[in-house]
C-alpha cells in the first residue's frame, strides 16, 4: 500500500502512513523521492488496540489536520510452524488479533472521519487466503484472514447508505519486489497503483474488486 501512497504523493496529496514497526517506515521515506517526501507524514502506532489507535488518530489529526481516505491494510508474514494440533491457542488469538481485531479497532476509530462525507473513502485490502489454505503450515491464518472478510462483508450490510464510498480490494494472489517476482505474482509497485487508482473512484461504493493475477491488475488498471 505504502507504494499507492507514492501515487498519491505525485499527485500533491499529503499521505499519512501509521504503522508498529518504525523501522518500516524509515524504510518508506527512504523510498519516497525527496520532491515529495514533505508531504508524507509516518507515525508510530499501535492501531491494534482502542487505546493506541485513538492516540494515533489524534496525532494524525494534528500533524495532518483533515482526513479524506482511508486505507486500511493490516497483514503480516506467518508461520504457524506445524499442523494445528501441535499449535497453543495463543498462536491463533494473535492471527486473529492482527487481522480481524485490529481491522475492527482501526475501522472503529478512522470511519468516523470520513463516514458522512460522500467525497471520502474507506478501502480494505483483504486477500485469498481467507478462502483457501496457503499450504500447509498456514492454516490459523486462513481463519484470520476469513474472519477479516467477513467483517468487510458485515459492514457492506450494515451501512448500505454511508455516504462515504466503502470499498474492497481482495487480492488472490502473491505480492512481491521485482526481484522477488514469481510466475502469477503481483509487482508491488503495481499493486500501489491499483490500491490508489480504487481511492481515487469516487463513483464505486460497496463493492468487492478482485485481482487474482497480473491481467486482472492490468485491466483494473486501465
Amino acid at each position: 500500500v505504502s507504494c499507492g501512497d507514492v501515487r498519491q504523493l505525485r499527485f500533491g496529496f499529503k499521505v499519512a502512513v501509521i504503522s508498529r514497526d518504525s523501522s518500516r517506515l524509515e524504510k518508506l521515506r527512504a523510498f519516497v523521492s525527496p520532491s515529495t517526501r514533505d508531504k508524507l507524514i509516518t507515525l508510530v502506532g499501535n492501531v491494534g488496540s482502542e487505546e493506541g489507535a485513538e492516540e494515533a488518530k489524534q496525532a494524525l489529526l494534528k500533524a495532518a489536520g483533515k482526513v479524506t481516505d482511508v486505507v486500511s491494510s493490516l497483514g503480516f508474514s506467518w508461520w504457524q510452524g506445524g499442523p494445528p494440533h501441535t499449535q497453543p491457542l495463543k498462536e491463533l488469538v494473535w492471527v486473529l488479533e492482527t487481522l480481524l481485531l485490529s481491522t475492527f479497532v482501526s475501522w472503529k476509530v478512522f470511519f468516523p472521519l470520513v463516514r458522512d462525507n460522500p467525497r471520502c473513502t474507506y478501502t480494505f485490502v483483504t486477500g485469498g487466503a481467507g478462502e483457501k489454505v496457503l499450504m500447509p503450515g498456514t492454516g490459523f491464518l486462513t481463519v484470520g484472514a476469513a474472519s477479516a472478510l467477513a467483517f468487510c462483508q458485515v459492514l457492506r450490510e450494515e451501512y448500505p447508505d454511508v455516504p462515504c464510498k466503502l470499498n474492497q480490494l481482495k487480492i488472490n494472489s502473491g505480492v512481491a519486489p521485482p526481484e522477488r517476482m514469481a510466475p502469477g505474482y503481483l509487482n508491488h509497485l503495481d499493486l500501489g497503483e491499483a490500491v490508489a487508482a480504487l481511492v481515487e473512484r469516487t463513483n464505486e461504493s460497496h463493492k468487492i474488486f478482485s485481482i487474482n493475477g497480473p491481467d486482472d491488475l492490468k485491466t483494473f488498471l486501465q
